[in-house]
């Protein structure tokens, strides 16, 4: 996966300048879900601390984005195979690292405390929720609230989708059971 990712910042008078301007080097690839994903960017607080110079991508961090603050993803999901679909839900909550809902109708449905914004690239995919599901395609975008979900590639082709997640307040839904 080639992302190029240019960060912008200031110099010690202030005067604005380019920190990063290259392709994003902390990529992750799952098998299991066939996904590759860039990290591109994350933040640790609300407001953002915008007066750093160091590279907030260059570390390891969960689907879900930390308290307070916000990640900026791009994700590759390639068509879904048999062998993918096999997985247990128990080990995509533990590779991922987000919860997941009881008896999902999908091994690969999670949620995360967040909101998502998402973006369609390229390609299509289905987003299943719990009784539903949404065909998006490129050019479609997506707000999701917290909200039990899969992404499932039923085509012949990658999909590319650009995420960002913003931490959130768990929702009631999810202490009744949802």
């Amino acid at each position: 996966m080639e992302v190029r990712r240019v960060v912008t910042g200031h110099d010690d008078t202030g005067k604005a300048i380019v920190l990063v301007d290259g392709i994003a080097q902390n990529t992750r690839r799952r098998e299991f879900a066939g996904t590759e994903a860039a990290l591109l960017w994350v933040t640790d607080e609300g407001p953002a601390d915008i007066s750093q110079s160091i590279d907030r991508a260059d570390r390891q961090i969960a689907t879900a984005p930390p308290h307070a603050g916000t990640i900026f993803r791009m994700v590759d999901f390639m068509p879904v195979t048999p062998e993918m679909e096999a997985i247990t839900q128990d080990q995509v909550a533990k590779e991922i690292g987000v919860a997941h809902a009881h008896n999902a109708r999908h091994p690969f449905t999670h949620r995360t405390k967040s909101i998502d914004y998402a973006l369609v690239m390229s390609g299509e995919i289905d987003m299943l929720l719990d009784d539903t599901e949404v065909h998006l395609k490129t050019g479609d975008v997506l707000i999701q609230q917290g909200t039990n979900h899969a992404w499932v590639n039923r085509g012949t082709e990658v999909c590319r989708i650009a995420f960002i997640l913003v931490d959130a307040d768990e929702p009631p839904a999810w202490k009744a059971g949802g």
